[in-house]
């Protein structure tokens, strides 16, 4: 063992101090030796301030893992990955040895029979970027593996997508390329194509004699668009079957109409949960592998080729990938579980599972989410509760009305009552009015108000309480309901990163139209729909520190002329 200098100088002038100590006891006595210890440690002290112990050092980034700005080990997340890839190898071997249920699956195209002869089937993924615990890439294995050909995956990426800034496509893209190296490993080619899957996914699937199409569900608009596109021009003896992979009880099998609220939906989705609450078989690596190569792909042009606002990039504390979820997932289950039913809307506490980016891209499944919150139910039944009913109910909710109601984005998609008291207050005088621009940069005269909206453009998210605060509030500061709809819906999808989702729209809704709520005392402006005001927010929690830690400033209010 190496010796510091320091040490050695240390140990050879204790040794000396020793001896002597030693010859002014015998020479001078006791007292002499007192006198002549005076002179003898002040010389010392400085070189005794040198070698003294020293501190404890501060452990580096290597010794700790920085993810998600919540330090955790990554041995910890190592083996936490290894216990759930146990629990799927413990369900079954692969899907073919697992009892699928068929109700997770609805055949979308008139033709239900896989051709005989093929090359191959597809994943079309869109909305659940994952390999494991994806229903949809699990029934696409299936059927390669029953009939013995290559499975691939492909994902089409448009350029622009609704608002969406590039802080979402970048989230996005890096985590597909992880799922890219994790279908790499299972011998599973994955696909970037660049275009709409109604573009370009029909002409690929004959280009490569594809047999079978397997995609995932989404209940917006545009995606939907894109599944009848596709559906047209697909061959006439290719199969296009789609599977719910981010709903625990699919949307078509929990309602089969738009339901009027949580209420009317809890018991339907919950009486289903024994069947549909079910642990995951793994996707195995592939038996068959692929005739052609996928074309290369340059992640990062995928990126900065995206027609998309670059001023509003990407955010420190949510990085992409399941990896990165599992993080987020294992600090929730460590750290903050336990606070999620007392503090959950107290926007000062950290008391939220923080994983609604993930949620929203299908980076993590909502069901294994489920699984693990619902382990630690016999210490924390009721925070256990509490979240499944928003990650449960209340999401599916939100795809049971998107789904079922075509103007699940406007006014017209309210109830008669909300639509009726809308415009019967539509000529109210409005104290404040401001534009989006002014919303956007958080000009306003409510200082609350603007911490919200700062946090949502800096963070990528908002808290859920504060949510509903600031969009009643535009609604409170906008010439119609129909503004108010149109830039909450705008603020949302550009800064958030779980923005273009059904929860993002049911929330602008609920807030603006009162959907999956009732009729309240009327007032001016709002009407019936349910009202929120800073008094009541400062009974709720302390909103002064709020407003410190993100900021927000009264602004002067000057009425346009």
């Amino acid at each position: 063992m190496k010796l510091s200098v320091n040490f050695i100088i240390c140990n050879n002038l204790y040794w000396v101090l020793c001896l002597c100590v030693a010859l002014l006891w015998r020479v001078c006595g006791f007292k002499g030796l007192l006198f002549s210890m005076r002179f003898l440690y002040k010389p010392l002290t400085g070189v005794i301030k040198m070698a003294s112990a020293a501190k404890k050092p501060k452990l580096s980034t290597a010794a700790t893992s920085q993810s998600n700005g919540i330090p955790s080990k990554s041995n910890d997340i190592e083996e936490f990955m290894k216990k759930l890839q146990s629990k799927r190898e413990e369900t079954a071997a692969s899907i073919l040895d697992y009892k699928f249920n068929k109700k997770r699956v609805r055949i979308v195209s008139q033709e239900q029979m896989v051709p005989d002869k093929l090359e191959g089937v597809v994943y079309w993924m869109s909305r659940d970027s994952r390999v494991q615990d994806n229903w949809a890439f699990l029934f696409a294995q299936k059927l390669a593996l029953k009939h013995e050909v290559p499975l691939h995956v492909c994902f089409c990426l448009i350029a622009k997508y609704l608002d969406a800034s590039v802080r979402q496509f970048d989230f996005l893209i890096k985590g597909l390329e992880k799922v890219a190296a994790d279908c790499k490993k299972l011998n599973i080619s994955f696909h970037l194509l660049e275009g709409s899957g109604d573009e370009v996914l029909p002409q690929w699937v004959v280009k490569h004699n594809i047999g079978a199409v397997v995609c995932d569900f989404n209940p917006l608009r545009v995606p939907l668009g894109w599944l009848d596109g596709a559906k047209k021009k697909l061959k006439k003896d290719v199969p296009l079957i789609q599977v719910d992979a981010h709903n625990i009880v699919p949307c078509w099998v929990a309602s089969e109409k738009q339901e009027y609220s949580a209420r009317t939906i809890r018991n339907k989705i919950n009486s289903k949960l024994d069947e549909y609450l079910t642990e995951f078989p793994p996707v195995i690596k592939h038996p068959y592998s692929a005739k052609f190569e996928p074309e290369p792909i340059d992640w990062d042009e995928a990126i900065v080729s995206r027609e998309a606002d670059k001023n509003v990039g990407p955010v420190d504390w949510a990085r992409p990938g399941y990896d990165n979820a599992l993080k987020m997932l294992k600090s929730f289950l460590d750290q903050r579980l336990k606070e999620f039913a007392t503090k959950r809307n107290d926007p000062t506490k950290d008391a939220l599972s923080n994983l609604s980016p993930w949620f929203h891209f299908g980076q993590i499944s909502v069901q294994r989410v489920a699984l693990c919150v619902q382990e630690h139910k016999g210490k924390q039944t009721e925070s256990v509760n509490a979240f499944l009913e928003e990650a449960i109910v209340r999401r599916e909710l939100a795809d049971n009305f998107c789904f079922y109601c075509e103007h699940y984005d406007s006014i017209k998609g309210a109830s008669n009552w909300a639509q009726k008291t809308l415009d019967d207050h539509r000529k109210d005088k409005r104290t404040h009015i401001y534009t989006l621009e002014q919303l956007a940069k958080s000009e306003t005269h409510d200082d609350l108000w603007n911490s919200a909206q700062i946090q949502l453009v800096k963070e990528g998210k908002m808290h859920g309480f504060l949510r509903m605060y600031w969009a009643k509030k535009i609604l409170e500061w906008t010439p119609t309901p129909e503004d108010a709809l149109k830039y909450s819906i705008y603020l949302n999808d550009h800064y958030s990163i779980d923005g273009r989702d059904p929860n993002g729209y049911v929330g602008c809704m609920w807030s603006v139209c009162g959907i999956h709520d009732q009729g309240w005392a009327e007032r001016a402006v709002f009407g019936k729909i349910r009202y929120m005001n800073y008094e009541g927010c400062k009974r709720k929690f302390d909103i002064k520190a709020f407003i410190a830690r993100y900021g927000g400033k009264v602004h002067k209010y000057v009425p346009k002329k």
